[in-house]
């Protein structure tokens, strides 16, 4: 009897202490979740934030009195574009100085060219002239030997039995001498022609550039005097002209 007693108290406290723990990590459990729970972040709307009619007088007083002391930027704003414009005119001066340079070297390399190109056309004039006089001379010799007693004077040295063949021979040969160096002589006159029609041109040519390269030295000159006299300063040197190469260009 008693070591049966003995076993159902202590299955009964076996019993309850299960049931304690059950009941215990029941509650745990529980916890646990409770907390994760209230971990979790919660959105919210956020309040929409609404002035009282105080704040916007306010904010409108403070908007006018800002009107009032913005009078002073528009005069820095003028300052600035008075700056700049002055800056550009500035470089807008540079560059039609440099332009102008730059025509100026270019018109001087034309009269350079045009220069040189004189010079071989007076040297090839003087050659036509040198071959025309020297055909002319030939033309008049051949003109005097064809005088009749010229023609007989040079064939009075052949023995011959018939000497009108000799003298009709020999004026035909001074004949067609003569035609040959006409013709030679026509030909060079064509060319002196050309030849001096293209230096009249070239001369020209060479005249209106010294005349347009005198002009700008002159324009630069009294641009220098007016803008020293404007601006209170001294006069700068005035731009220098390049001379021509005396080498004719290739």
């Amino acid at each position: 009897m008693p070591k049966h007693s003995m076993r159902k108290l202590v299955t009964a406290v076996l019993a309850v202490i299960l049931m304690l723990g059950f009941l215990l990590v029941d509650s745990s459990a529980q916890k646990r979740r409770r907390r994760r729970r209230s971990t979790a972040p919660r959105i919210e709307n956020p309040a929409i934030y609404q002035p009282s009619p105080t704040e916007n007088t306010n904010s409108a007083g403070d908007t006018g009195n800002t009107g009032e002391t913005n009078p002073t930027r528009p005069a820095e704003a003028q300052d600035s574009v008075r700056i700049l414009s002055t800056q550009v005119d500035k470089l807008t001066d540079k560059i039609t100085q440099m332009e102008e340079s730059q025509r100026s070297l270019v018109d001087l390399e034309r009269m350079s060219r045009a220069e040189s190109r004189s010079a071989a056309l007076r040297a090839e004039l003087r050659d036509v002239q040198a071959k025309e006089a020297d055909l002319e001379a030939k033309a008049e010799q051949i003109e005097y030997d064809l005088k009749p007693e010229n023609i007989e004077r040079s064939v009075s040295g052949y023995g011959t039995t018939h000497p009108e063949d000799l003298r009709e021979q020999r004026r035909r040969q001074l004949e067609n001498e003569k035609q040959r160096l006409r013709k030679q002589l026509d030909q060079l006159g064509i060319s002196h022609t050309r030849l001096d029609e293209a230096i009249a041109t070239s001369d020209a040519e060479i005249d209106r550039l010294r005349k347009k390269l005198d002009a700008a030295e002159q324009a630069d000159i009294e641009n220098a005097k007016i803008k020293a006299q404007s601006g209170g300063t001294t006069a700068p040197a005035p731009r220098a002209t390049p001379t021509p190469s005396p080498y004719p260009p290739r």
